[in-house]
């Protein structure tokens, strides 16, 4: 969990990410939950070309508590955690998660900007953007997430 968990818990809207396999959408949130000492509830929801939601949900712990920033999360049964290490957060503004896992030759990194409300400032953009570069992430990759007038279908 990250340093303060109780901090982080709540929804975050998806700012900018290097795009993946598994998301397809836009509008995309996060919402964290306390399941259980030590154990993040996660609710990934996201809005279809077609209109439709797809949501999924899973569960994130800290593998050592000495670095409670770097978490492992899970969404299926039997299927190997991905790592989330949050490289940065405010808890009310902005956060900057990042992965990286290897599959025999090939290496994926995963990235995603939060923010607490559906856009960022210029320079708190910029500032993440800058860490992710620090850390060798191809920033040129980072593809916008919309979180525009389509995204009130969204809206629990």
């Amino acid at each position: 969990m990250p340093p303060s968990p109780v901090q982080y818990l709540g929804k975050w809207y998806e700012i900018e990410k290097l795009p993946n396999i598994f998301q397809k959408g836009e509008c995309t949130t996060a919402t964290y939950s306390l399941k259980s000492p030590g154990v993040v509830g996660v609710l990934n929801r996201e809005l279809l070309p077609d209109g439709t939601i797809n949501s999924i949900v899973g569960s994130a712990k800290a593998v050592d508590p000495s670095e409670p920033a770097k978490l492992e999360v899970s969404f299926f049964e039997g299927s190997p955690p991905g790592p989330y290490w949050v490289l940065s957060t405010d808890y009310i503004g902005h956060s900057l998660v990042f992965g990286c896992s290897e599959y025999g030759p090939f290496r994926a990194e995963f990235a995603w900007i939060l923010s607490r409300e559906p856009t960022m400032d210029r320079e708190t953009l910029t500032e993440l953007q800058g860490i992710l570069a620090a850390a060798g992430v191809n920033i040129n990759k980072l593809s916008v997430t919309l979180q525009g007038e389509a995204c009130h279908a969204m809206e629990e």
